[in-house]
């Protein structure tokens, strides 16, 4: 095992796990300096997370002069959207996500101080199909082209970090496929999804989750930065949910629409706390996604929690969130209706 980097890089502070990665490394005594590049400032309630950590705001073409003047030693690439912005849309998104990453990576690469090169990727990058297998293994290929816009990205962006190793073979280059993240204290599109008091669903499927917990996401970061860690690795906790389960664990109630028309009913139903549903989550839906972690299990010595347990510690924080009523409820089924009406009037 090398030692740990004396100065680490770390892209996408101003969001809920780019700022709680660069704090724990922060606190790391055998780390000198982190260095937090990001295009916005943190919200208020992440601030105070950031106080060993030296910030500089700048966008990936910025960051890439940065990433050499600093000397980097190691760079954690967290600057990763899985949702479109609602005022910038998806061309800001892809900006982002691809573009980003090339020009991070394109840094990386004429830094000849960098030992290490810690990527967040996905599960999506596995796609979700009925051709699927039951479980995934980094070895698997996607067996369709991904409709989702965050899939494809996430295609995209381990393809040029395959190119970087290709070239910069002796930088130890990790790439991390996380299940959908959850906790009592983090606020994604699925907590928000399974906060809503009626849960729309794809009618006649009931699929097969995983999930990990936001603190083994965070160990497992952090280890890749600390330890030498080089391959790719999924990351998610053992064991399953059904969809059905989950809603069920979570107090909300079901609400079953057929899988054309979820997109235009989930949209209907923002006026009623329901949030819009993208493609990556409805392909999720209808197909689960399970994945081995046999890999990361052997190679870094840790064990993330079951994805029961992480679900539970969601549930805890949210028991309360639900402000159901019948009104609301007929309201909701109304929207729904009139939208699988219109898809059929336009089909």
């Amino acid at each position: 095992m090398t030692a740990a980097p004396s100065v680490v890089v770390v892209t996408g502070v101003s969001r809920y796990i780019g700022a709680r990665v660069a704090a724990r490394l922060a606190a790391d005594p055998r780390i000198d300096r982190v260095v937090g590049l990001d295009p916005h400032d943190p919200p208020v309630g992440l601030l105070g997370l950031l106080d060993g950590v030296e910030r500089i705001r700048a966008d990936a073409r910025a960051a890439t002069e940065a990433i050499v003047d600093l000397g980097a030693e190691a760079v954690v690439h967290l600057a990763i959207t899985s949702v479109p912005d609602a005022q910038q849309g998806r061309a800001a998104m892809k900006e982002q996500n691809v573009i980003g990453t090339m020009q991070v990576l394109a840094a990386a690469q004429g830094t000849s101080t960098l030992r290490k090169l810690v990527v967040r990727s996905s599960t999506a990058a596995y796609g979700a199909s009925f051709r699927d297998p039951a479980v995934f293994t980094e070895d698997t290929e996607p067996r369709a082209v991904p409709r989702g816009s965050f899939a494809r990205d996430i295609l995209d962006i381990e393809g040029y970090v395959r190119g970087f190793r290709r070239r910069r073979p002796e930088v130890a280059a990790t790439v991390l496929r996380f299940a959908p993240m959850i906790s009592s204290s983090a606020e994604t599109s699925l907590t928000r999804y399974f906060s809503q008091p009626v849960v729309p669903t794809v009618l006649g499927r009931d699929a097969r989750l995983q999930f990990v917990h936001v603190e083994d996401a965070l160990e497992v970061l952090h280890r890749s930065v600390i330890e030498d860690h080089p391959g790719t690795f999924n990351v998610a906790g053992s064991g399953i949910l059904m969809l059905s389960q989950a809603v069920r664990r979570a107090g909300r109630i079901s609400l079953p629409v057929p899988e054309p028309a979820l997109s235009t009913g989930a949209a209907l139903l923002r006026h009623f706390g329901v949030e819009q549903i993208g493609l990556d989550q409805i392909d999720l839906f209808v197909h689960g996604r399970v994945v081995d972690t046999t890999r990361l299990i052997d190679e870094f010595g840790f064990t993330p929690r079951t994805t029961l347990a992480a679900f539970e510690d969601f549930i805890q924080a949210h028991a309360e969130g639900s402000t159901l009523t019948a009104d609301r409820l007929a309201a909701a089924e109304n929207a729904i209706l009139d939208g699988i009406r219109k898809v059929r009037a336009t089909s």
